[in-house]
């Protein structure tokens, strides 16, 4: 599944540069069996099948570099963010695990003190789609990957806001509906300064209308700096 679509683009053009490296481990590797096995049915009984403690944890003390951050990819982990992204881009590197079955045995979490990181409230058939997406939004904040390093700074979540919205030419253009649309005068005025008070009311409204919690939260950050 690795490199995938972090081969291609902007991800896959620094990767070949050697801007950021990708090491995918094969987990079946550490299996203890000449069957290659590494899960397990559940004690207690239920559905599904679960990774075994020690398969997995040799698999991770061969790939974990000193010092590396490691991630358990799960629907039951905390949510990923900008935050998180930005301060893992600045960091040594980071170990991703992806779980498979039904979990991981919760005792490799413990002792190899896993953090368990979720991309959103929906369950995959496995950690590898999420782990793409944590990595992919780690290695564009790269020097050197994107190629205007100013454009992450407006991005949505950046500072707590969603981002405004986009247009280009032609200014003037009608869609399947039959109806013309045309750009905001305001962003063809020359005036810059009206133009960023536009977009900033934009990424105001469209957080507060699209993301209340995200609005709530903002609201919530200033009453405590004002206090």
């Amino acid at each position: 599944m690795f490199p995938g679509p972090l081969g291609i683009s902007l991800a896959g053009k620094a990767l070949k540069e050697g801007v950021w490296s990708l090491d995918a481990v094969d987990i079946r590797r550490f299996a203890r069996d000449r069957h290659g096995t590494v899960d397990d049915a559940p004690f207690g009984g239920g559905a599904g099948m679960v990774m075994k403690a020690d398969v997995l944890s040799a698999a991770i003390e061969a790939a974990a570099p000193p010092g590396a951050p490691r991630l358990l990819m799960s629907p039951r982990g905390v949510p990923f963010s900008q935050a998180r992204a930005r301060a893992l881009a600045a960091g040594p590197g980071v170990v991703v695990v992806c779980g498979r079955f039904e979990g991981v045995d919760e005792r490799v979490i413990e002792a190899q003190a896993l953090e368990e990181v979720a991309v959103g409230d929906f369950v995959l058939s496995g950690g590898e789609i999420a782990a793409m997406a944590v990595i992919d939004s780690c290695v564009r904040l790269l020097p050197g990957v994107m190629g205007e390093p100013s454009s992450a700074n407006e991005e949505s979540f950046e500072d707590g806001l969603l981002e405004y919205p986009h247009y280009t030419r032609p200014a003037s253009w009608t869609g399947p509906d039959g109806i013309e649309r045309r750009v905001p005068e305001i962003l063809v005025s020359g005036n810059h300064g009206k133009v960023a008070a536009w977009r900033r009311q934009q990424r105001e409204e469209i957080t507060r209308r699209r993301r209340p919690d995200l609005w709530a939260r903002r609201q919530a950050a200033r009453t405590d700096e004002e206090k």
